[in-house]
């Protein structure tokens, strides 16, 4: 088992420089905020190009010591919305909130309903579907580690505001308060399994229906313990009413589990990588393949990003073949330079010589 400092120590440490946000070819404008943004977040936000009015939108939160354009470039977000049509908002953490740039999920006044930055995140995303005449039915969110974690804050403080939500290295809700509980519960200690999915009922007075929710935690993550992801399932299973999982098959070579209510809607979804650490899941090859590889954002075969979307229903289920680019042809070059037969060209063209 890690010792705290250990995790403290995995936090602290400084990552390699990211790329900015126009290094993707995708620039994020700032967004804006319907009210008084109380958790002090600064909102990107990125609105393809002729975007039509009743596009769905996808929250979007980065993890610790990451930013919006770092873990945007990484995970592809935007690069899928160019593709397929569909908003996506960054709400960004600032160091004068946490050194560390992590939402603060293991914070009461920062993940309480009309509090903090779940409220600072409610009103970002109020004012994205307003002013851009976004679906309000098709709002989404997902988040790595601390943004997994403040994505299950949001699933439960406001599960009327999303369709559905996707917690990458994450925790569940309501499992900490203050930092020393955050790093044991991280490790995987002192988790109160029979209170989980009723912390998400408290949260609201919502009682349903609720949002859809896809796991996804890396086998050998050690900053955050897959056994989070085994709580979070338990958290939203107990809420969707569902037993055990009636799909279980492998995915690009990994499991994946799915629980379906009676309507036979896949309310709950769960994928362990094997032999993966702490990031987030891409593909380089194939037409699913989105994002770039860096620190955290692990090249596993398997596109989170657009499995997650496809979950969703904002991308087509089986990815189309990726659009190709029209090769840019240069003029061919001589393979050897001669400046007498160059002049002399010249002399003929102009009638000077005899040829």
């Amino acid at each position: 088992m890690r010792s705290i400092s250990d995790t403290i120590a995995r936090l602290k440490k400084p990552l390699p420089p990211m790329v900015r946000a126009g290094d993707s070819g995708r620039e994020l404008a700032p967004g804006e905020s319907s009210g008084s943004n109380p958790g002090a977040l600064r909102a990107l936000l990125h609105v393809p190009l002729g975007l039509p009015a009743g596009s769905p939108l996808v929250v979007v939160l980065h993890g610790c010591t990451q930013t919006a354009a770092s873990y945007d470039h990484g995970s592809g977000w935007s690069e899928l919305a160019d593709r397929f049509g569909f908003a996506v908002l960054f709400p960004e953490q600032r160091r004068a909130n946490n050194p560390n740039l992590c939402f603060n999920w293991f914070s009461p006044e920062d993940t309480r309903r009309g509090s903090g930055e779940v409220e600072s995140i409610r009103e970002m995303v109020v004012a994205a579907v307003e002013r851009h005449r976004l679906d309000p039915k098709q709002v989404f969110v997902t988040g790595l580690s601390a943004g997994g974690a403040m994505t299950s804050a949001m699933l439960a403080c406001h599960p009327e505001l999303f369709a559905g939500g996707a917690i990458i290295a994450g925790l569940p809700f309501g499992i900490a308060c203050g930092v020393p509980e955050a790093l044991e519960r991280m490790r995987g200690r002192g988790h109160d399994r029979p209170n989980l999915a009723s912390r998400v009922r408290e949260a609201s007075s919502h009682r349903g229906p609720w949002p859809t929710v896809s796991v996804w935690h890396g086998s050998s993550d050690a900053t955050v313990d897959v056994v989070n992801a085994a709580m979070i399932v338990e958290q939203w299973r107990g809420l969707h009413r569902v037993g055990e999982p009636d799909t279980a098959k492998r995915v690009a070579g990994y499991v994946h589990r799915g629980w379906h209510d009676a309507a036979g809607r896949m309310v709950v979804e769960e994928y362990v990588i094997a032999g993966m650490g702490h990031g987030t899941p891409l593909a380089t090859r194939g037409d699913e393949a989105c994002g770039t590889p860096g620190p955290h954002m692990l090249d596993a075969g398997i596109s989170s990003t657009y499995r997650i979307a496809a979950g969703w229903g904002i991308v087509p289920a089986v990815a189309p073949p990726r659009p190709m680019e029209t090769p840019v042809t240069a003029p061919a070059l001589p393979t050897r330079f001669d400046p007498a037969a160059t002049i002399n060209d010249a002399l003929r063209a102009a009638g000077l010589i005899r040829r």
